[in-house]
């Protein structure tokens, strides 16, 4: 428990630090796109760049939220409020990509030059190399959590670190007259945010609802397997899982010999939590019951 607060505290604190920085590049960048470089992909990037500081701060608040205790109105705990926050952050991504398609489109339609093209880019560099640190030392803490906008988020900061990248070489290109790349590069922008954004609001939404697929079947396999193992017991029939945020939640009915005492039972209930809890850190509880048709 000590350690999983302990990589929320760190989580926190980092997603807070990429918001202000995010925010700050993002500022810059649009003010140097819109007044001195007139570049739609300088500009692009810098909303991309506040769009994903926006999206580092919804995690933090987030994250916040979420480490609240179970009261009289979320019985289950704020979990799902990590999955919200995804969504909305996802959300925001989104309606950010559609304005940068926009002003792609008119820069491909009606193209103009690029000023000071190379400032630009070096702007640009600046903003990708902090990106990408960023973005890979999240994703290298916290590739082993379950938590969905933490995992969005570390990836977030990494597709900026790649769109300020692709602004880099589309400003360098418009330096030597290749001013259509500005317009290309903006729209690949914006096709990345989209598809991040689905993927992330489809994943999030499956967890909202309690759907139980890909890693959650897995779990349910093996939980049902483990149980077996146990020498008391003849068959595991249901495994239920429900994840909210990085925890799951479950109930398992088992069959059992008949003549078995509700002293023994317990002790095979509490074998079988301590086993899946081994394999599983992240199952928060598991509710054994014997199945109602035996017995």
């Amino acid at each position: 428990m000590r350690e999983k607060e302990a990589f929320i505290d760190r989580v926190d604190r980092l997603a807070g630090i990429t918001a202000v920085t995010l925010i700050g590049l993002g500022i810059i960048q649009i003010i140097l796109g819109e007044t001195i470089s007139k570049s739609v992909a300088l500009t692009a990037n810098g909303v991309d760049c506040i769009g994903d500081g926006f999206v580092s701060g919804v995690v933090f608040l987030g994250l916040k939220v979420f480490r609240k205790p179970a009261d009289q109105k979320f019985h289950y705990g704020y979990y799902k409020m990590e999955n919200l926050a995804s969504i909305v952050a996802a959300i925001v991504m989104i309606i950010l990509a559609a304005y940068i398609g926009f002003r792609s489109y008119n820069q491909l339609i009606h193209p103009h030059d690029v000023e000071l093209p190379i400032l630009g880019a070096i702007v640009a560099s600046i903003a990708a190399i902090i990106a990408l640190a960023l973005g890979f030392y999240k994703y290298s803490k916290g590739k082993g959590s379950n938590m969905g906008s933490v995992k969005l988020e570390a990836f977030n900061t990494i597709k900026d670190g790649v769109a300020s990248g692709l602004t880099v070489i589309a400003l360098v290109l418009a330096s030597i007259g290749f001013v259509i790349a500005d317009a290309i590069v903006g729209f690949i922008i914006a096709g990345i945010i989209v598809t991040i954004g689905f993927a992330s609001i489809k994943e999030a939404s499956y967890m909202l609802i309690d759907a139980c697929n890909g890693e959650c079947i897995d779990r349910s396999y093996v939980i049902k397997r483990l149980a077996e193992e146990n020498e008391n017991v003849e068959s595991a029939h249901i495994v239920r899982l429900r994840q909210s945020g990085p925890v799951y939640q479950g109930e398992l009915e088992i069959k059992v010999n008949c003549d078995l005492t509700i002293k023994e039972f317990n002790k095979v209930k509490r074998n079988i939590i301590k086993k899946v809890q081994g394999a599983f850190p992240e199952v928060e509880k598991l509710t054994v019951t014997v199945s109602e048709k035996e017995c």
